[in-house]
């Protein structure tokens, strides 16, 4: 998996549909290009927040039935219409960019998972309007699939986000277990860093499993398509729980044989 939560997808892979390829291909190059005015760059606060703002703008013009003013949003209205996407959800995306500029730690979990149901959880919202299967259920399973394939970014990720000054594990349950800032500056997984890690570890799994179902449901390339999203993400936790979530010196990487292994899972012992 790659740095990015968009990237933890297997972006508009050769076991999509190619009529859906174009619409996801859209869909991750708005959220990839507006996560990088949060996040790439040496633009101060005012500009990322500006650039962003403009995005917003472009999504006030195709509400309007104008006409954008940037190639992007021109695609985007076009799927936007044929597949009646909500355009709150791109919105919900927007608003999560900009706390990534302002919001640089998280008080407890509840924050976490707010932040989650605007970063991540409208890009699985969208994709199942794609697939036109938007029933409350799937729009359950498809909102923790999608928060713990953000959680599980943010876990193997604590140091790259400590260089950008950003923590997102839990104030109050970093106090539980005697974990502090200056640990994760100095890259020290040790004290209880172990046992914070393994309960962060474990409670994504259940949420990420929870979701599991929705790989079943949703038919063809379509659904083996999220059985690998899933399968991917249960082996980023199964890479971090073993090194004891040290990831200072071992951050999960994905490769060939897990990608096997992973496809053998899908289709033998999913989930």
């Amino acid at each position: 998996m790659a740095v990015n939560h968009y990237e933890n997808f297997p972006v508009a892979s050769v076991l999509l549909p190619g009529r859906l390829r174009r619409p996801v291909e859209l869909i991750y190059a708005f959220a990839r290009q507006a996560d990088d005015f949060a996040d790439e760059g040496d633009w101060p606060p005012a500009v990322r927040l500006a650039n962003l703002a403009g995005f917003a703008g472009q999504l006030d013009l195709i509400e309007q039935g104008a006409t954008p003013e940037s190639p992007l949003f021109v695609d985007l209205a076009g799927i936007i219409g044929e597949f009646a996407l909500p355009i709150g959800l791109f919105r919900d995306l927007l608003s999560a960019f900009s706390q990534d500029v302002m919001k640089a730690r998280y008080a407890d979990f509840g924050e976490v998972m707010d932040y989650c149901r605007r970063s991540a959880n409208p890009v699985g919202r969208l994709l199942l309007h794609l697939y036109h299967a938007t029933d409350p259920r799937s729009l359950a399973w498809s909102d923790n699939i999608c928060t713990s394939l953000q959680l599980i970014n943010f876990w193997q990720d604590v140091p790259v986000d400590y260089l950008k000054d950003r923590i997102y594990l839990p104030a109050d349950e970093m106090a539980k277990y005697a974990v502090t800032e200056a640990q994760i500056a100095q890259r020290d997984a040790g004290g209880n860093w172990r046992d914070l890690m393994l309960f962060q570890i474990d409670r994504t799994r259940r949420m990420l499993l929870t979701g599991a179902p929705l790989g079943r449901t949703l038919p063809g390339r379509i659904g083996l398509e999220l059985r690998m999203i899933v399968m991917g993400g249960n082996r980023i936790l199964e890479k971090l729980q073993a090194s004891g979530g040290d990831v200072f010196r071992h951050r999960p990487v994905l490769g060939l044989f897990d990608w096997m292994l992973m496809l053998h899972r899908c289709l033998l012992a999913y989930p």
